[in-house]
């Protein structure tokens, strides 16, 4: 039965799925798969939350747009997961704020505070740390020293403000060892440790460009990195990521 929002039926996604935020993002990563876009399948458009499968290095994957923000993201996890996906990599952009880190540097999430909405209204107020797969999460580290990158890995905070006007916002989560903010993995590994725990093949990890970085004395506007300068970084975290995705099968 197709779902709500992915109009979709069981078998048009791969188990592999890689989560953009970006819809543009989504179509640029099809284009990385085996010959390129042209040979991949579209199966979501609707609300402008792109779809597509195809192959990458012969083995299916897909791609699908998860929105901006944790809500968005719950909607199209939950879905996904009825429709048998089960190796989720978010590939998404993060704000730095861990020391030393600079923008256009990867970061990759082993836990995520959730300080979003969402997660908090399925955790009814329980204490709860959402982690990654700890395999999904070992071939994403793996796959990043193939490439010759040396990530960041540790926590993010899954925060629902881009622009917090909060002084104290960057140094707090600082000081307790987060690296990054970014607004949806939280929520991503709540639901696919939810599914897993009920016996489905659940996995979840999220490997992060830094696009900006937060301090005391520089804002996100003042730090964002050039668009053309973004699109590189991010083509190197998105083939991580699927070589991740594929990575023993």
């Amino acid at each position: 039965m197709p779902q709500i929002h992915l109009r979709a039926k069981a078998g048009d996604y791969a188990p592999v799925v890689l989560l953009p935020g970006d819809p543009n993002r989504a179509t640029r990563i099809a284009g990385k798969f085996d010959g390129g876009l042209g040979a991949t399948r579209q199966v979501n458009d609707h609300r402008g939350l792109l779809g597509y499968t195809g192959t990458y290095k012969g083995v299916p994957v897909s791609v699908q747009t998860s929105g901006m923000g944790a809500p968005s993201m719950s909607i199209v996890v939950e879905e996904l997961l009825r429709l048998g996906a089960e190796r989720l990599i978010r590939v998404g952009t993060c704000g730095g704020i861990g020391r030393g880190i600079k923008t256009g540097e990867i970061v990759i999430a082993s836990a995520a505070a959730p300080v979003d909405g969402a997660t908090r209204t399925f955790l009814h107020g329980d204490p709860y740390a959402p982690t990654a797969d700890f395999g999904l999460l070992r071939a994403l580290v793996d796959q990043a020293a193939n490439h010759g990158q040396r990530p960041h890995v540790g926590q993010v905070a899954t925060v629902d403000l881009f622009y917090n006007p909060d002084s104290d916002y960057s140094s707090k989560w600082r000081s307790r060892g987060v690296l990054a903010f970014e607004m949806e993995t939280s929520v991503l590994y709540y639901l696919a440790a939810r599914a897993h725990a009920a016996g489905a093949r659940a996995a979840a990890a999220a490997i992060l460009t830094v696009s900006d970085t937060l301090s005391e004395e520089a804002t996100s506007e003042e730090s964002y990195m050039p668009l053309d300068e973004l699109n590189l970084a991010i083509d190197r975290t998105i083939e991580i990521a699927l070589d991740a995705g594929i990575a023993d099968s």
